[in-house]
């Protein structure tokens, strides 16, 4: 009886106990904590030298403000084309897919000041080859003393060449050996009605030729992995 009466009251710990070790096993499942990461080297130099080429525009090399977990390298480049009137901001991430896959920027850009007007929304963008490539965007503004800064901000994610924006990217992509995010970031002018602002055609171009560029950097990347 007193044996029985001591493991009824220990069955709460116990349990208390089993539940903390599943989430900490399914926690690090996602974020791979305990899996080797094995990168494809050639491939992720490949991807972070990607300087996409559009039209007369001079590309800058700037250091990054996107925020990194563990097992993660970030490029960014700024883009200007006087010719088209385009004035832009790319950003690659690449690592462990569990890293990758978090910290979007309807998140970061509104926990830094931004607040988000509209999205996130999918949309897809024709590639020459036929592919589709798909991707969130969202438009944030933040006001200054002196002005007001708005952007659009789109980005996706791929781990074999092909562009997509799931809605749970860090489950679709949590087997994947290595994860590539992609940002592109362009200024928005006010919109004189209040309206959403289209983009104008040079943009829509920029866009294409940037998810172009770098899924053929991804497609031409050997495919051997460190050891």
């Amino acid at each position: 009886m007193l044996r029985m009466t001591a493991l009824k009251r220990s069955l709460p710990v116990w349990l208390a106990f089993g539940f903390v070790l599943a989430g900490a096993a399914v926690h690090g499942a996602i974020t791979q904590r305990w899996s080797v990461f094995a990168p494809n080297v050639e491939r992720t130099e490949r991807m972070h030298a990607v300087a996409v080429k559009f039209a007369d525009a001079e590309v800058t090399d700037v250091p990054h403000d996107v925020p990194l977990k563990e097992r993660s390298i970030a490029t960014s480049r700024r883009y200007f084309s006087a010719s088209h009137n385009v004035s832009a901001m790319i950003s690659v991430i690449s690592g462990v897919p569990g890293a990758v896959s978090t910290h979007t920027p309807d998140v970061c850009y509104t926990a830094s000041g931004y607040k988000m007007t509209f999205g996130p929304k999918r949309e897809k963008v024709t590639m020459p080859d036929g592919k589709t490539a798909m991707f969130f965007v969202a438009d944030f503004e933040k006001r200054k003393a002196t002005e007001v800064e708005r952007l659009r901000v789109r980005w996706a994610w791929t781990a074999d060449g092909a562009w997509d924006a799931p809605d749970y990217a860090r489950f679709q992509y949590m087997k994947a050996s290595e994860l590539f995010k992609l940002y592109i970031v362009t200024a928005l002018a006010e919109s004189p009605t209040g309206d959403r602002i289209e983009d104008a055609e040079p943009t829509r171009v920029f866009v294409r030729d940037t998810f172009t560029q770098y899924a053929e950097a991804f497609a031409n990347a050997p495919t051997t992995t460190t050891p």
